[in-house]
């Protein structure tokens, strides 16, 4: 080698210099004879130029005669000339077996109508990771494309990558070299041009999976939402576009998002059983997919497990039994490598990581901690005003301001992560919603943690909730708050150690009474049992503390239809009271009066009348006629004898005490309405059908005044209305009345609770029968 090729180019147009070294011409040196005749060469030279003619020729008749080809058929043509730097990849949607995939089919219908007509939008499916998005938008393609649609298939990996994939796809589209080029010397905006082909096809359908970071889809900065970068509601097919988020403001006015949400245990019972088809019966894979909360990649995680040979656990019961204590080994205790997304993807305890990883990398420092101080709750709705900044200084040292937290909440609500409660159920106030798995998941995330304190951080979370129930009064105002802490409340008396003695019986003293008002029998049973467990342990069964929680328990028992349950206890109870304490003891006597109502509820009518006259007379003589706790048991004494068919002396009883508590009280305190529906009942079981209607009448309007149509106390008289006017002979009326009622009760109380029985055999019996009369007897709604 003689010398090396040298060249420096400084400058730019007329001003640029070349500086150039020694060069050598090798092919002079070594020309062959053939090319030493110029005749030939120019000859050659013509053929050539003759050729390229025709092939060009060739070329645009075939474009032309292609012009009314599919879509589909432009997709096979595309050739490496229009795109000689691109390396092309697979625009192929991805298999799914159709037999497979359960559950879905509400959204696939959603978007197939959207499919057919797009009218100017785009879609969106969202949620957080793990509840199948890529499987709706593969099955949709799969069906758009038997359908006759070209579909395109793009899964995000980087911004240049897509790019290149949505040239592929406008070239598919017919997008020549001119505008490619055009394109590539920014003559014309790249996505402008690829749009601007999508806007001339038709009966397209192209998907962008898991794009996490949407604003990688935007142009110059800007917002997505502006629809001048790569997301536009045009063309004359359907973009889809899936994500982990669920924000209208990221998406813009012309998104269509379908959030996705858990399956039903029988869906997610036939994913398991699809899965790991020997593993179990039907029964037992729809408790599993409940245990697992419908989480689509937690399904088939746990199918794929019991369906390998070397499992453990080969039953959907061992497994759904190994989840309390085994679940990290379960659910990929090793975190995939470092930067494989997709591993992370499809490992459950790695799903949502990847989010917060994200949330972290946009300035929500606090996301984290947040979800982590939350899974710490029960699982259940949490109070928007729980989430405050204190906690979660005291735990990690950050200096955390409300507005981080609120960013952060913000953020884990955009990635799927938080999501508000039902708002029927909850809808006075905010309530915000884990999933259960995300939650379990969490929770063993922080506690596997180095140098993380799960004590304390269990510690700032239960001071919160007792910070929160401490405000809580009997008051209607304070009902839909009550109603979301009792789960909360809960676990300060498992974790009594936590939270300073005073401070629990304060929470307990407010949070019982207002869950008792509110009607939520239910929540309070489940506060009282936790309370009731904690005194015992704490104090023993005799102690005046467990006595009280017992009959608070023993109360909600009664009200739920619990009532041998309550009988139990409460028998045992006051045999000890008795010889303890002695038979006029305050609380012997509060034993004997609940005793005797869950007696009158199992029809021991006898024994529950002797209870409570015995009761009442001996705190008339020790308190007075009329001091209020003689007026109470006095009431329950009407109640068990009306119950037990004395309705005359039960008139009697509750007519007196209706006019001292409303001399003293006024018309619409609670015990005034509970002393009109009681005198109601009797006066309808005596015949004297006229008065008992207009006093349950202006009992039912004042009650629903004060505590809303679905309380307890509102749907018992509106079932005592109904009743009374069945026996009248108003058989329309009634049987609107017990359709509302019953809609009530099986919303508020249970599906199997007595009184919903109650009122479900009245309504099937007045639609079978028509005649008045025939119903007395049956099971009605006492207020005790």
């Amino acid at each position: 080698m003689k010398a090396v090729l040298g060249a420096v180019t400084t400058g730019t147009g007329a001003a640029a210099t070349v500086a150039l070294g020694p060069v050598t011409n090798y092919a002079s040196e070594t020309v062959p004879g053939w090319a030493r005749n110029g005749g030939f060469v120019w000859a050659v030279f013509a053929v050539l130029a003759a050729v390229s003619v025709g092939l060009a020729l060739l070329s645009r008749r075939l474009d032309v005669s292609s012009t009314g080809a599919t879509i589909a058929q432009r997709s096979a043509e595309v050739t490496g000339s229009a795109l000689t730097a691109v390396r092309f990849t697979s625009l192929r949607r991805p298999y799914v077996d159709p037999s497979s995939v359960h559950g879905i089919e509400p959204v696939l219908d959603e978007l197939s109508e959207l499919l057919r007509r797009a009218d100017g939008r785009f879609a969106v499916v969202c949620g957080a990771g793990g509840f199948g998005k890529t499987t709706v938008a593969a099955t949709l393609a799969q069906q758009a494309e038997h359908a006759g649609y070209a579909v395109f298939w793009i899964r995000w990996q980087d911004k240049d990558t897509f790019v290149l994939q949505m040239t592929q796809v406008a070239v598919a589209c017919g997008l020549d070299e001119a505008e490619l080029q055009a394109a590539r010397t920014e003559l014309v905006s790249l996505p402008d041009a690829v749009w601007r082909r999508l806007n001339t096809a038709r009966k397209w359908l192209l998907v962008v999976d898991n794009v996490d970071q949407a604003n990688k889809l935007s142009a110059d900065d800007g917002a997505v939402s502006d629809y001048r970068g790569w997301v536009r509601p045009d063309g004359g097919g359907l973009l889809l576009v899936t994500s982990r988020d669920t924000s209208r403001e990221t998406w813009g006015a012309r998104a269509h998002l379908v959030e996705l949400s858990s399956l039903d245990s029988r869906p997610g019972a036939r994913i398991l059983c699809d899965v790991a088809p020997e593993a179990g019966s039907a029964v037992e894979a729809e408790k599993l997919s409940e245990r697992l909360g419908g989480l689509p990649l937690a399904l088939r995680s746990a199918g794929t497990y019991l369906s390998r040979p070397g499992s453990r656990y080969r039953t959907f019961d061992d497994y759904r039994s190994a989840l309390d204590h085994e679940m990290p080994a379960l659910f990929a205790a090793a975190a995939p490598a470092h930067g494989d997304a997709e591993a992370a993807r499809q490992a459950v305890r790695r799903t949502w990581e990847m989010s917060l990883d994200q949330l972290e990398s946009t300035g929500c420092r606090a996301a984290r901690p947040l979800l982590r101080m939350l899974s710490l709750l029960a699982d259940a709705p949490i109070p928007r005003a729980w989430i405050t900044s204190g906690p979660l200084r005291s735990v990690t040292g950050l200096r955390l301001r409300q507005v981080d937290v609120e960013a952060s909440l913000s953020g884990l609500h955009q990635y799927g992560l938080l999501g508000f409660a039902d708002r029927k159920r909850y809808p006075q106030t905010d309530a915000l919603q884990i999933h259960p798995l995300v939650r379990e998941i969490s929770a063993l995330l922080l506690a596997s943690s180095p140098g993380v304190d799960v004590d304390a951080w269990r510690q700032a979370a239960l001071l919160r909730t007792a910070e929160l129930a401490e405000r809580i009064t009997s008051e209607s105002t304070d009902w839909p708050m009550a109603r979301l802490l009792a789960p909360h409340v809960q676990l300060l008396f498992g974790h009594t150690s936590s939270v300073p003695e005073h401070r629990l019986l304060n929470v307990r003293s407010r949070i019982l009474p207002a869950l008792f008002a509110a009607g939520e029998f239910a929540s309070a049973a489940s506060v009282a049992r936790a309370v009731y467990e904690a005194d015992q342990a704490a104090c023993g069964s005799d102690h005046r503390r467990t006595d009280k929680s017992r009959h608070a328990l023993c109360g909600a028992l009664n009200h739920l239809g619990m009532h041998a349950e309550a009988a139990e206890l409460l028998r045992g109870t006051l045999a000890r009271q008795t010889q303890a304490l002695g038979a006029n003891h305050y609380r012997t006597l509060q034993t004997k009066l609940m005793l005797g109502t869950a007696l009158s509820s199992l029809h021991q009518h006898e024994e529950a009348i002797t209870l409570v006259r015995e009761t009442a007379e001996q705190r008339g003589r020790a308190l007075g006629p009329e001091h209020y706790l003689t007026l109470a048991s006095r009431n329950i004494l009407g109640n068990v004898l009306s119950y037990a068919g004395h309705y005359a002396e039960a008139a009697q009883i509750h007519r007196r005490i209706l006019e001292l508590r409303l001399a003293d009280l006024g018309p619409d305190a609670p015990v005034v309405l509970r002393s009109r529906n009681n005198l109601a009942l009797a006066l309808e079981g005596l015949g004297r059908n006229a008065e008992a209607l207009e006093l349950f009448r202006d009992t039912l309007q004042r009650r629903e005044s004060a505590f809303g149509p679905d309380h307890p106390d509102s749907l018992a008289t509106r079932h005592n209305l109904a009743v009374a006017l069945l026996h009248r002979g108003h058989r329309e009326e009634a049987v609107g009345l017990l359709r509302q009622t019953l809609e009530g009760r099986e919303r508020v109380l249970d599906p199997d609770h007595p009184a919903t029985l109650s009122t479900r055999g009245h309504l099937e019996s007045a639609m079978a029968q028509p005649a008045r009369g025939g119903l007395r007897g049956w099971w009605r709604s006492r207020d005790r």
